[in-house]
């Protein structure tokens, strides 16, 4: 774009001549204040006309700290809704297509315009929680192996660390980490090429989507992770032959350890987190002390013409100078030191470059060197270690070596900004010292050799003259000080506010931290209090293993927590630099002149009040700009919460099979029994059972069957109602209570006397009486179900008790029927735990038939291998032990009327 559209950005009005020569010269005025022209000396062109760098879309033009009151007051008057104003249609939209540099480290932020310092420090504070984050997933996976490799030689006590069938279990983990490592990282490479492409610049609202795109695959990363370690004990059992119960205890020891592993990593997360965030602020002292002594030059500049517009002004009064000569002499003066100047910003820039160059080389060797020596520290640690006598001890001494290697290397890192910063310092101050001198022998040459031929004037008054200029230039500088002082004090008080936030926020996060984790404990523990059967053993593998799930995603969304208000501060830097510079402003008018008159003060009050308006302004946006940005947080969590409510769904699934297949295997074996088989064979040859007795015992079982479970649901439908009705009853009385509650804090409310601490009270209360409703409700709820199952338990088996007291009627009198003896049957149970079990027979052979006797019937007639009704027998006995008990008899009765 070219520098009048991209200004054009900013301006609306831009018809005048003013503005056209102002455009022209690149003269760049305070907030609100229109531009001027040059003759007064205190214009102040950019400083890297010729650097060939294009200007910015949407990028703020920079504003000096010097301003009139007038100007000021003239700017209100004409534009009501200038660039200044923070409530804009299009601000919000505007900010967010920002532009700015996309650095990569500390050094080359030294080196950016001062509009983008902001942004680019934030910005480096983002990449440092990304960094921190991958160094703790590494770290997480390191010290997985490690516990893994102890539970190994625990399952595997007679198996060496070296053995082949230990090392392929072990190389299987490691290879599967080192994929899902690789694939994240290709992944994150992807996304930080988002909107850049080619260029060194990236806008605000990439930003905001590659960190939501990277919150995104490292939530799958860690999902991805879960599923590995859910797979190691199916991967045992299939591929290792290897006992359930060994693998479910290794599992039971893994997790024990890597919730010991994940609460190292929150405390240290947490630390370096902090660690981080201080590290942000001082590389924003840094870069703010660079940039006042870049600064300084300009200030320099404006003084020293200020005071040679003001010495020739004296002379044309004086009519020893023309007008037109006084114009051509500033117009030279004007181009000799805004060149310098110009030198003097394009010469910091070449050979800053050059300094960050050499600066980021030597670092990258140390770096290196460094992470060759670490490598080599973590073997050796590894070598050396006994794990297995105390795994707690241990994984505490791996975790602080690898502790200590993260922030060696980020001293080394600090370091090496510090040097650089200083490096930058010095050469701020050779370029400063030399054109110094270039400025002193302009105003040499100008006082000492053309004054003297144009005015006439002798040489030693134009040596007066000179003395003059610096005297006038001293006082100037020193107010210049002064200011510069006072914008200091400002930015230090900044920090020191910015420093509150983040400490905020960080407390909210740990809050927000203990109410998610309270949360999803108390609904696993309501769920599986809910839930009947499973063994202690089987509950407390199902909570630690939550516990290890909600601890790692905590850990994430904490994590993430601090890129939001990152990015709550990046969206709201614009507006904040704009604020500073209306107080710095108002700190410049307030001390430029002792006595003001009744206009200026009026105008300094208006300035007060601008200043205090933008202030509440920009804490509302703050305000929103958190809350739109805490909904991606909240999002997030949900969706965390959704994976893990998943994960632990599946493992009380697996659980609750687990638990089924044991009692139904054990159902099975006592229901494998011959009598049935048995008595169904002897009335299928009997010639004592014929259809219409069949028949009878079927309808009387059928009708009996049918008053049994008639009088269930009688049962049932009112234990339902009595229940509901009590749970109404508890509800009103509950609600009673908690209505009589906050009535007398809102009498003590009123008595207070002031109206609105009465209603803030008021308010209050009732907030707490809405929550405990709530809470109430739920108790309530969960109360009525507790109550409900156990009635519903006590029903089924009463109706199991009826069944089997109906089954074994039906069973006496069709064994009767067939002539079967009944002497070795069992009576039958009333518990619930026992009344499953069949009438069951031991006899394995029937007595011996009598010859001549062919119509006694027997349990197993030699001939019935060859016979159609064994195998008619069989078939019986097959669809009656698939289709159950309950429709055995009215088979039995269409076999036989076939037969």
């Amino acid at each position: 774009m070219s520098k009048e559209e991209a200004v054009d950005e900013y301006e609306p009005s831009f018809n005048s001549n003013i503005t056209a020569f102002a455009l022209k010269a690149k003269v760049i005025y305070p907030i609100n204040q229109k531009f001027r022209p040059l003759a007064d000396g205190s214009s102040n062109p950019s400083l890297h006309e010729n650097l060939k760098q294009a200007v910015l879309p949407n990028q703020p033009v920079e504003a000096s700290p010097s301003s009139s009151l007038g100007s000021l007051s003239q700017a209100e008057k004409e534009d009501c809704s200038s660039s200044s104003s923070i409530h804009s249609a299009t601000s919000y939209d505007r900010f967010l297509s920002r532009t700015f540099v996309q650095a990569n480290s500390f050094p080359e932020v030294l080196i950016c315009e001062s509009v983008d310092l902001d942004l680019c420090i934030y910005n480096l504070h983002l990449k440092d929680l990304l960094h921190l984050d991958t160094a703790l997933r590494q770290e997480k996976h390191m010290m997985f192996i490690q516990i893994f490799k102890m539970c190994l030689l625990d399952l595997l006590p007679k198996k060496k660390s070296d053995d082949e069938l230990y090392q392929r279990i072990l190389s299987k983990q490691e290879n599967d980490l080192a994929e899902l490592e690789k694939g994240l990282q290709g992944k994150l490479s992807n996304t930080a090429m988002l909107g850049a492409g080619d260029s060194e610049y990236i806008t605000l609202a990439d930003v905001e989507k590659k960190e939501r795109e990277y919150s995104e695959q490292l939530i799958d990363n860690m999902e991805a992770f879960w599923k590995q370690m859910e797979n190691i004990q199916h991967f045992l059992m299939d591929q290792f032959k290897c006992s359930s119960s060994k693998a479910r205890q290794l599992m039971m020891t893994l997790t024990e350890r890597m919730i010991i592993a994940e609460g190292l990593l929150r405390d240290s997360q947490d630390l370096q987190a902090l660690d981080a965030l201080e590290r942000t602020m001082g590389r924003a002292h840094m870069a703010k002390m660079i940039e006042s002594l870049k600064l300084q030059i300009q200030e320099e500049t404006k003084c020293r013409l200020a005071a040679l517009s003001r010495s020739l002004e004296l002379l044309t009064v004086e009519g020893k100078l023309s007008g037109r000569q006084k114009e051509e002499l500033l117009t030279q003066q004007h181009k000799a030191f805004w060149g310098e100047a110009e030198r003097f910003g394009r010469e910091f820039v070449q050979r800053g470059k050059d300094l960050v160059k050499a600066s980021l080389a030597h670092q990258a060797e140390e770096m290196a060197r460094l992470t060759l020596a670490q490598e080599e520290e973590q073997r050796s640690f590894l070598a050396e270690a006994q794990p297995t006598t105390d795994p707690g001890t241990f994984l505490q001494a791996f975790h602080a070596v690898l502790e200590r290697q993260r922030l060696v290397r980020s001293h080394l890192e600090e370091e090496n900004s510090i040097r650089t910063t200083q490096a930058m310092a010095v050469l701020c101050q050779e370029l400063y010292c030399s054109t110094m001198e270039t400025f002193q022998k302009f105003v040499e040459v100008l006082f000492l050799q053309t004054l003297p031929g144009v005015t006439g004037l002798s040489r030693a008054e134009c040596e007066y003259l000179r003395q003059e200029v610096q005297e006038n230039t001293a006082q100037q500088l020193g107010k210049s000080d002064r200011f510069r002082k006072q914008q200091w004090k400002l930015f230090q008080d900044l920090l020191e506010q910015d420093r509150q936030v983040w400490m905020e926020e960080h407390a909210l996060s740990s809050v927000l931290q203990t109410h998610l984790q309270d949360d999803h404990e108390s609904i696993v523990h309501q769920v599986l209090g809910r839930l009947g059967g499973l063994t202690e053993e089987s509950t407390w593998c199902i909570l630690q293993g939550h516990g290890l799930l909600l601890r790692s995603a905590l850990r994430r969304l904490a994590l993430r927590g601090s890129t939001i208000t990152t990015l709550t501060h990046m969206r709201l830097s614009g507006k904040k630099s704009l604020l500073q510079e209306l107080r710095e402003q108002h700190a410049l008018e307030q001390s430029s002149s002792q006595c003001l008159d009744e206009h200026q003060w009026q105008l300094l009050r208006a300035l007060e009040a601008r200043v205090t308006e933008e202030a509440s302004r920009l804490e509302e946006e703050a305000q929103q700009t958190r809350l739109q940005l805490q909904q991606q947080l909240l999002a997030e969590a949900q969706e965390v919460g959704r994976l893990l409510q998943q994960h632990t769904e599946r493992a009380i699934g697996q659980a609750l099979l687990g638990h089924a297949r044991n009692a139904a295997t054990k159902s099975r074996t006592k229901d494998r029994d011959d009598f049935k088989r048995t008595l169904m064979e002897a009335a299928v040859e009997s010639v004592y059972v014929t259809s219409a007795g069949v028949s009878r015992l079927v309808q009387a079982y059928s009708q009996q069957i049918g008053r049994v479970m008639q009088d269930h649901e009688e049962r049932k439908l009112e234990h339902l109602k009595a229940l509901q009705g009590e749970r109404a009853e508890n509800y009103k009385l509950r609600t009673k209570q908690g209505l009589g509650e906050p009535s007398s804090g809102s009498q003590m409310a009123g008595g207070a006397g002031e109206a609105c601490e009465a209603v803030h009270q008021r308010m209050v209360a009732q907030q707490k009486k809405f929550l405990a409703q709530f809470t109430v409700h739920q108790q309530i709820r969960l109360d009525a179900w507790k109550q409900k199952a156990r009635a519903m338990d006590h029903l089924e088996a009463q109706l199991e008790t009826q069944l089997q007291e109906a089954e074994q009627s039906f069973i006496s009198e069709l064994a009767a029927l067939a002539r079967v003896p009944l002497a070795q049957s069992r009576p039958l149970p009333s518990k619930r735990g026992v009344s499953e079990k069949p009438v069951r027979t031991r006899r394995k052979k029937p007595p011996p038939r009598e010859k001549g006797d062919p119509g006694e019937p027997t349990d197993d007639d030699p001939a019935s291998g060859a016979h159609p009704s064994g195998s008619l027998s069989r078939r019986l006995n097959q669809q009656e032990n698939e289709a159950g008990d309950g429709e055995s008899p009215k088979k039995l009765l269409r076999e036989k009327t076939n037969l």
